[in-house]
């Protein structure tokens, strides 16, 4: 069959707890729905924290378009259209989360068309079940986090990740889940190499896992390298980098130890396959970005049951006031467990989507 429409949908959900600070008053989230002419609707999800109705305008007008009348199963060669025919708009950024939305969807679609969930039809996997790390939001009030970091490790969690960018609050985060528990710091890109090596150093008492993102900009894989070489602290790092080209730069100036690609800005599935074999050629582990409530999470999940490279996948520890699915997502509280229905494996809730629909502002 061939792809009949496009449609991007900008959703602005907010949080249970009005008190966890976040970057605005609900979180953005880009649904991608694509349909085909004998009906069949296949889900994906883009990258939209901050500019989602750009993401969103990328996709039902340039991106989109693109692919009607073509045949929905030509993943690979309707991806390389839309990368070729948007490289003028910007290889990395927008285009490329919106090319990673659709991306994803043409995925739940060919899942669908075949009958087997996503890692089925990508070769199987060793296990349904997929452990969650605690990934807390950046907080202002040390005590806060604190209560927040040890109520996971009291839920059962493993690893917990802190946003935190002193070392007072690192310490305090370590008090507070004790020894025992992996612990890991995203620093979002704020350091000088020499600010980071500095930081590094200081926070490494606290037994970190690995230190993320401590460079600005993110793209200084030779700062990344130098910090890591210089201290012997392991770095994270990949959210912001679009395409295994970008990964495979990273890792040949022996940036991270961990590799960080998210499905929904790397260019989709396919994409994030490349980048998980080139890590492993590269003796780096994988360790996700997937702070998502939508089909980006499940297509993380998937990926994670298949390639058996990473011990945990990155849950956001903050709860929306609704899900996008119809049916919750199996979770027994630090483990997922994954659909084994077609595709992706649960179907989009169309009341959410018109409710918590974004509406430009004129």
């Amino acid at each position: 069959m061939t792809i009949a429409s496009v449609t991007a949908h900008a959703l602005a959900i907010p949080p249970t707890d009005a008190k966890i600070p976040w970057f605005w008053d609900a979180f953005n989230q880009v649904l991608v729905e694509v349909r085909t002419t004998d009906g069949l609707v296949g889900w994906g999800e883009a990258f939209g924290y901050g500019q989602p109705l750009a993401v969103a305008a990328m996709i039902d007008y340039t991106v989109g378009p693109l692919l009607l009348g073509h045949d929905e199963a030509d993943i690979r060669g309707l991806t390389d259209t839309m990368l070729r025919r948007t490289h003028l708009l910007g290889r990395y950024g927008v285009t490329t989360f919106a090319i990673s939305g659709v991306e994803i969807a043409l995925w739940d679609l060919a899942g669908q068309r075949a009958g087997q969930p996503l890692y089925r039809l990508l070769g199987g996997a060793a296990s349904r079940e997929v452990p969650a790390y605690a990934s807390l939001v950046r907080y202002a009030d040390l005590e806060q986090m604190a209560e927040h970091a040890a109520r996971a490790v009291a839920e059962g969690y493993e690893m917990i990740k802190l946003h935190q960018t002193d070392v007072a609050a690192v310490a305090r985060g370590r008090q507070a889940m004790g020894d025992g528990v992996a612990l890991t710091v995203d620093i979002n890109c704020e350091w000088t190499p020499l600010e980071a090596g500095q930081m590094a150093e200081a926070m490494d008492e606290y037994d970190l896992l690995w230190l993320e993102e401590p460079v600005w900009p993110p793209e200084d894989f030779a700062g990344l390298a130098e910090v890591m070489a210089s201290t012997g602290v392991p770095l994270a790092s990949g959210e912001n980098a679009c395409t295994a080209h970008q990964f495979k730069l990273m890792l040949d100036a022996g940036a991270v130890a961990f590799a960080q690609p998210s499905v929904t800005k790397v260019g989709g599935i396919g994409e994030f396959l490349k980048v998980a074999t080139l890590a492993e050629s590269y003796n780096v582990a994988l360790a996700p970005h997937s702070p998502y409530f939508g089909p980006g999470f499940l297509a993380s999940l998937h990926l994670l049951a298949h390639t058996r490279q990473a011990q945990w996948i990155e849950k956001l520890y903050l709860e929306l006031e609704t899900s996008v699915f119809s049916a919750p997502l199996a979770f027994d509280g630090t483990v997922y467990t994954l659909p084994d229905a077609p595709g992706l494996g649960l179907d989009i809730d169309r009341h959410v989507l018109k409710e918590y629909r974004m509406r430009a502002e004129k």
